[in-house]
């Protein structure tokens, strides 16, 4: 029988390789970056995003902070370098406005962890806080990685759900414009009708 932190061990090191995988996916597409030397329409807000999340996760596994966490700080240690040189790829073929923008997200992330650690680090005493507050903020930086896709297909999404809609009304709408349509064609005949007629009788009464 294997212990519960041999079974804890082999888990996380299975966690990890499946992270590394998930790290690694887009070599195909900075390949194409490279060969074409252009960032295209490609966005670099999911890298961002495991960039800023990976070095939670660092300061997560940190002794000072959750003791015993060697795997956490290597895996996310190594996809932080990752996301690094995928940032650099993105820098180094970017035009200069989306340089910029990319390099105030960068540093304004980098303050942001170094912050979080001085203040957690100086104020909280305990590794139990420490790893509550700093593991709480760790999830929410998972949830930003896994959602930040949604970035790029936001728009062509929210267009299919503004057509879709549109569709919905019109179907539900059709046969009730299409009745009104021709109630009022049909009035509008009959009133032009009884203007006919009052003006021949109006015309009689005269003659």
């Amino acid at each position: 029988m294997f212990s519960k932190e041999v079974a804890r061990t082999v888990v996380g090191i299975i966690g990890n390789v499946i992270a590394l995988i998930l790290f690694l996916s887009p070599v195909p597409t900075f390949y194409r970056i490279w060969k074409k030397r252009s960032v295209e329409q490609y966005s670099p807000v999911p890298y961002l995003a495991t960039f800023i999340n990976c070095g939670l996760w660092v300061l997560y596994g940190l002794p000072l902070v959750h003791p015993h966490s060697t795997l956490v700080v290597t895996i996310n240690g190594t996809g932080f370098v990752i996301e690094i040189l995928y940032l650099s790829l993105f820098l180094i073929f970017s035009d200069s406005k989306k340089r910029l923008r990319l390099v105030v997200i960068v540093v304004a992330e980098c303050i942001f962890v170094a912050a979080l650690a001085l203040l957690v680090l100086t104020l909280v005493h305990t590794t139990k806080l420490r790893s509550a507050i700093i593991g709480s903020i760790c999830m929410v930086g998972n949830i930003m990685m896994y959602a930040s896709p949604l970035a790029v297909m936001a728009p062509n999404g929210m267009g299919t759900v503004l057509g879709l809609a549109q569709l919905i009304l019109y179907a539900t709408f059709y046969k009730s414009t299409k009745r009104i349509m021709a109630e009022r064609k049909g009035q509008s005949e009959v009133d032009l009708a009884q203007k006919d007629l009052n003006k021949n009788a109006h015309i009689d009464g005269v003659v």
